[in-house]
């Protein structure tokens, strides 16, 4: 067939077959997102006595702070802030920026301490007695080569630090107080617009 032959039919076929392509793309990384986030709501539920995800907490200013996961653990609330960065990362406490060494680009983010400490104070003001504490969460596509800066915490890794529960232990009378203590802060959460990042 040469190009004077080609007729409507077959364009039309073709760009049918162009559309089919480009959605069964999108459609595959779709499964790709929901698969991470099942994993990782997973995993969490599995460390904690209770948990929220995306949220916003009142910033004691007028304002709200978007906090990606809050959980409730036998050690008190644990906020995560979740990061999906791949490549090799070079960060510490005390660098304003920090710097991605990509398959294909190098670029710099501002370092997430800052965000991660307004975060727990937010919830620290809201919880009274009960510890908070955070964690940067970064997902496993992304390394840390010359050591990890303080509170980043690696999707592999969670589990050493935050062993799961006992099945009876979520309900257990021990954490009653802690729970309560929870459930006042939860009433004062609104959800958050923000897209969120799975690891």
């Amino acid at each position: 067939m040469t190009a004077l032959e080609i007729g409507p039919d077959w364009l039309i076929g073709a760009g049918a077959g162009a559309a089919l392509a480009a959605g069964g793309a999108y459609g595959y990384a779709a499964f790709r997102r929901r698969r991470r986030r099942r994993a990782l709501l997973a995993r969490l539920q599995r460390i904690s006595l209770r948990a929220v995800h995306q949220v916003l907490v009142p910033d004691g200013m007028g304002g709200f702070i978007h906090v990606d996961h809050m959980l409730l653990t036998p050690g008190g609330v644990l906020v995560l802030d979740t990061r999906r960065i791949p490549g090799l990362i070079f960060g510490g406490d005390q660098m304003s920026d920090w710097t991605v060494l990509g398959r294909k680009r190098r670029y710099t983010f501002d370092n997430p301490q800052p965000g991660l400490f307004d975060r727990i104070a937010a919830v620290k003001a809201l919880v009274g007695d009960l510890p908070v504490e955070g964690r940067l969460l970064f997902s496993n596509v992304g390394k840390f080569t010359k050591g990890m800066p303080k509170n980043v915490l690696m999707m592999d890794s969670i589990d050493l630090e935050f062993p799961p529960l006992e099945r009876g232990l979520r309900d257990s009378e021990t954490f009653a107080p802690r729970i309560a203590a929870w459930d006042r802060l939860v009433e004062q959460l609104r959800p958050s617009p923000h897209q969120l990042t799975y690891p």
